[in-house]
């Protein structure tokens, strides 16, 4: 397992062990929308598909980061960010996609994509103050197997 400090924060490759963590950790942020594939069994093969790619920050040993991160050998891919409200405007959010990205590129992916609601103002100028732009030439389409 990899760690970098941020200030007094601890930045961790994520496991499978993180995931009660984690999940509370997403319910609890706006903006975060968890579905059916939002599985135990799901985030561990995300996992072990893409290891050394998705992080989490503790303060301590409390949770108050995460980020979900893959790709499919060509783009990547950024899913569930989420930092606690009481740690946020600390650079965290920034860091744990500074990894992914820094991970990503030394695996030759260049690009990285991500999905926002569409109503969600806070998120789009994070992202958008960190350098990503807004795709309107573009629309989302999904399948369910269920």
């Amino acid at each position: 397992m990899t760690e970098r400090y941020v200030m007094d924060y601890r930045i961790e490759d994520m496991s499978i062990e993180n995931f009660d963590e984690v999940m509370a950790l997403w319910k609890a942020s706006e903006g975060i929308v968890l579905t059916s594939v939002d599985t135990r069994k799901n985030i561990k093969r995300l996992l072990e598909r893409n290891p050394g790619l998705s992080f989490v920050v503790l303060d301590e040993d409390k949770m108050v980061g995460a980020v979900l991160c893959s790709h499919d050998g060509r783009m990547g891919y950024l899913t569930h960010l989420a930092v606690n409200k009481t740690h946020r405007r600390k650079g965290l959010g920034r860091s744990l996609v500074g990894r992914c990205l820094y991970t990503l590129m030394s695996m030759g992916i260049r690009k990285c994509t991500l999905l926002v609601m569409k109503d969600e103002e806070g998120a789009m100028a994070f992202w958008e103050s960190i350098g990503l732009e807004g795709r309107v030439d573009l629309l989302m389409m999904s399948q369910r197997s269920d």
